[in-house]
């Protein structure tokens, strides 16, 4: 039985929750909030005796094995190698860091400590990205472009509960990095040119909130990303992957064709959760010995992508 801390109990840090509940080789021993009440809420809902409000306390516990950081953006990297360094497993909710020096730091620190480290790239475990990759590994598609819609309505600093935020979030260093590392993952080539653009910056978020990405894969796949906080309609992460042998959207955990013809992808795997899946393979990794899929080594090159693009829309 891996032992887990669950710190941030906000929006994701709840979905982890249900989700750990779900698995037979993991106990939630402790939850961390620095908001006590929150933390008392989300542990009382599940039975969970243990409420902290520092992340330190849990570090202190050799009885506790992991900890997932679903904590402000701000605090990734950092808390990450605190954990590390502690002797924890860590996963730490995408993005991994908003600068590459410190999601480098990050990797260097799971290098030394030999623990299991993961970041929370969902797509790659979202049963609808699981359906096509096993096509593309049976040698049975290849992608030519992808084309994907980040779209949210964020005029306001809050998070996806429509709750108030003590940071702002970014187009760039979180929603692009689901697309950009899910590109990188899918084509199995890495991204040789990336161009941006992006609109003016919010008066009082000071962030971009619109921006458009190409990118091109060593091996000649194009991805074109449209990312916008400013869409007024439905809102979340729409993939279109054209291929050799056929078109296909993933909506989250549905896909369908290019002709709008639903595919089952309940099959894929043991769960529709992305999020439990993604826990489900960090606790396996930990039980097993091995690196997770989402490791936080795996997923560096789309940080290094982002640092690209980053320094392209400072230079102008």
């Amino acid at each position: 039985m891996v032992k887990v801390a669950m710190v941030g109990v906000g929006a994701f840090g709840n979905k982890h929750l249900d989700g750990l509940a779900l698995i037979p080789g993991a106990e939630v021993v402790a939850v961390v909030d620095p908001v006590e009440a929150a933390a008392r809420k989300a542990a009382g809902a599940r039975g969970i005796e243990r409420v902290e409000t520092s992340l330190d306390a849990v570090l202190a516990d050799d009885s506790i094995d992991a900890v997932i950081l679903a904590t402000p953006t701000p605090l990734h990297a950092e808390q990450a190698i605190a954990c590390l360094e502690a002797g924890k497993h860590a996963e730490v909710e995408i993005p991994l860091c908003d600068n590459l020096a410190d999601g480098r730091a990050v990797v260097e620190a799971q290098r030394r400590s030999g623990k299991v480290a993961a970041c929370g790239h969902t797509r790659r475990f979202n049963p609808s990205h699981q359906w096509v990759r096993n096509r593309i590994q049976a040698g049975e598609f290849s992608i030519q472009h992808m084309d994907v819609q980040t779209f949210f309505f964020r005029r306001t600093n809050t998070n996806a509960l429509g709750e108030p935020r003590s940071w702002t979030d970014h187009l760039l260093w979180h929603h692009a990095a689901h697309t950009v590392d899910l590109f990188q993952y899918q084509t199995g080539s890495p991204v040789v040119a990336a161009q941006a653009m992006q609109g003016p910056a919010h008066p009082e978020l000071g962030i971009a909130m619109d921006m458009s990405i190409q990118l091109l894969t060593e091996a000649g796949q194009l991805c074109t990303l449209a990312l916008s906080f400013n869409n007024d309609g439905p809102f979340g992460t729409f993939f279109r992957y054209i291929g050799d042998t056929g078109t296909y959207i993933a909506r989250y955990d549905d896909l369908v064709t290019g002709s709008e013809e639903p595919i089952d992808v309940s099959g894929v795997d043991v769960s529709m959760n992305g999020i439990e899946l993604q826990d489900r393979d960090f606790i396996a990794a930990i039980v097993e010995g091995r690196e997770p899929v989402a490791s936080v080594a795996s997923v560096l090159p789309c940080y290094e992508v982002l640092h690209q693009v980053e320094q392209q829309l400072l230079d102008g």
